[in-house]
């Protein structure tokens, strides 16, 4: 029988070198086999995994959602562990049974939350006067203008090398599915970078991580997060004011401002335009705020409105 860590490191290297997925989700998809595998006990191969039918799938899933996993992420689990047992069964070359039928919960897609420029411009603002060190509060504002000043994920942004910077007037960022996109750079973003980096105390090296943590590694998100979350606090923000919510809030921004979908769906590497649609369905409320401001960090307070007649 092939051990369980030789099973997840099979899966692991499936997912990381042939379907080149994200670091975010090979590391949920390996946290769902894990938990599979210790629901299975016993001696496990890939050929028992791979006649895993139904039965035990929903048992299995029965158990997690009495730990009370919600549907979203009961759809997501299901997803990742369909995933596992067909690599399971090419592995094993039993492809021609039938697969394990089990159907995801329903989830209701929701509209993103976007936050106003002005809570966007001021969480920015908050998390570098917030921290006790200079070069860390000039590293979280310059990735977080990342965010909202570019429409980066907050895994691009920190993936980030030194020899991306600086950069021209744009930026190559490795998306999801290891595909590469172009994004256009502000001069401000560029400049919040560049003084992060002139306040580093470490050296910024080819190869090296451009966002590093304080002990010189690269960067988690759960710091940013966290910092985050204190910038909110203090704000009095809702809890929506996510670093996450900077990038639906640069799409809501630059859709009201008059950009088309096509062109935002490439800014934001969504595959299909459905995903960039979800934005058009912003309150109008919302859409009427962004319109008066239009994208304040692009602007920076210079331009000035033009005179009628």
């Amino acid at each position: 029988m092939t051990h369980f860590a030789d099973l997840l490191a099979e899966w692991h290297a499936h997912q990381t070198h042939n379907l080149r997925r994200s670091t975010h989700t090979v590391r949920a998809y390996q946290a769902a086999a894990k938990r599979l595998l210790d629901y299975l006990g016993g001696d496990v191969g890939w050929a028992e995994l791979a006649r895993c039918d139904a039965a035990t799938l929903r048992g299995h899933m029965a158990r997690r959602r009495g730990d009370g996993l919600s549907n979203a992420s009961a759809a997501r689990e299901i997803s990742a562990l369909k995933a596992f047992i067909a690599f399971a069964r090419q592995r094993t070359g039993i492809e021609h049974e039938t697969p394990p039928r089990l159907r995801a919960p329903r989830v209701k897609k929701g509209i993103p939350r976007a936050i106003t420029p002005d809570e966007a411009v001021g969480v920015s603002d908050m998390v570098a006067q917030g921290s006790d060190e200079d070069w860390i509060g000039a590293r979280d504002r310059a990735v977080l203008l990342l965010l909202y000043g570019a429409g980066l994920r907050i895994g691009e942004a920190l993936a980030l090398d030194c020899e991306a910077w600086p950069p021209g007037d744009t930026l190559t960022v490795m998306g999801k599915g290891r595909k590469q996109r172009v994004v256009p750079i502000m001069p401000i973003v560029r400049d919040a970078v560049v003084d992060y980096l002139a306040l580093s105390p470490w050296l910024a090296r080819p190869g090296d991580p451009l966002f590093r943590g304080a002990k010189g590694g690269r960067l988690s998100q759960g710091v940013v997060q966290k910092t985050v979350a204190a910038a909110r606090q203090i704000l009095g923000l809702p809890s929506s004011a996510t670093p996450h919510a900077l990038r639906h809030s640069f799409a809501t921004h630059l859709l009201a401002a008059g950009a088309d979908l096509r062109s935002l769906q490439e800014l934001l590497g969504h595959a299909s335009l459905g995903s960039t649609q979800i934005y058009t369905k912003v309150d109008a409320a919302t859409i009427l705020d962004i319109y008066r401001e239009a994208h304040p960090r692009e602007r920076s307070g210079e331009r000035q409105p033009r005179e009628s007649g």
